[in-house]
């Protein structure tokens, strides 16, 4: 059992990590219907609740806070960028382990995904140009649209699409794929982790701990403000759910 798990681990240290994403949502696309996404196309409130945190709300509650602190240009130039970023395929596999209305996740990462070209660029221009400690660093970020349309093709869409494609047509085949697809790839996903974590032991020390706590209160700040956008649309509770993840 060691020897099998020690080869599990090697194994995943050589997969490319867009592979382990893939069979994820896969994996959480066997247990969907189309129905499920045309309820969402029904109640486009939810993916509006979805958009105005990652777009408007933290990036401007970032770009305040990098006002107050004081913190390396390069630092505050990296939370205004996380910030003008949406969430990726991960939300979707962490909202459908978590309860939430997984095809709304889905919905607002695609969507999010194309307004991501214009978007992301102008928040993060804008909050770099006007803070006074990374104006004169750094003032436009490129994005590639060929490069957004193919994530979106290889990491969502094509999975998704297999997966709502062999549940229907192979119900009883999608029903014993689900189980050990999806745990086989969680073990693969934490398995990345703690590889990066043991490759970069180095870093890891008293040092970082006031970085770490800036990452820990962005990311509280975006779940806090989704789950405020969540309720101020009235959404119930499976859909509030995937808005918090996703803008977190």
């Amino acid at each position: 059992m060691v020897v099998d798990s020690l080869a599990f681990v090697s194994l995943c240290s050589t997969m490319p990590p867009a592979l382990v994403l893939v069979a994820m949502v896969f994996s959480v696309a066997l247990e969907l219907r189309v129905d499920d996404f045309r309820r969402v196309l029904t109640t486009p409130r939810g993916i509006v609740a979805g958009l105005i945190p990652q777009f408007l709300l933290l990036p401007v509650a970032s770009w305040l806070v990098t006002l107050v602190l004081d913190l390396p240009a390069d630092v505050e130039a990296a939370m205004l960028l996380v910030a003008a970023c949406p969430g990726g395929s991960l939300s979707n596999v962490i909202t459908h382990l978590g309860g939430g209305d997984t095809a709304l996740s889905v919905s607002l990462s695609a969507v999010a995904g194309v307004a991501a070209l214009v978007l992301t660029p102008f928040n993060f221009s804008w909050t770099v140009a006007t803070n006074p400690a990374t104006a004169d660093w750094l003032r436009e970020l490129a994005i590639s649209p060929n490069e957004i349309a193919s994530s979106l093709l290889v990491l969502l869409a094509l999975p998704m699409a297999a997966g709502l494609a062999l549940a229907q047509r192979a119900p009883a085949l999608a029903a014993r794929l689900r189980k050990p697809l999806s745990r086989t790839s969680l073990v693969a996903l934490f398995a990345f982790i703690v590889i990066g974590l043991y490759r970069d032991r180095a870093l890891l020390d008293l040092a970082i701990l006031p970085l770490f706590a800036v990452v820990v209160g962005q990311n509280a700040a975006g779940l806090a403000l989704g789950n405020l956008c969540a309720r101020a649309f009235g959404l119930e509770a499976r859909a509030r759910r995937a808005v918090v993840i996703e803008a977190g």
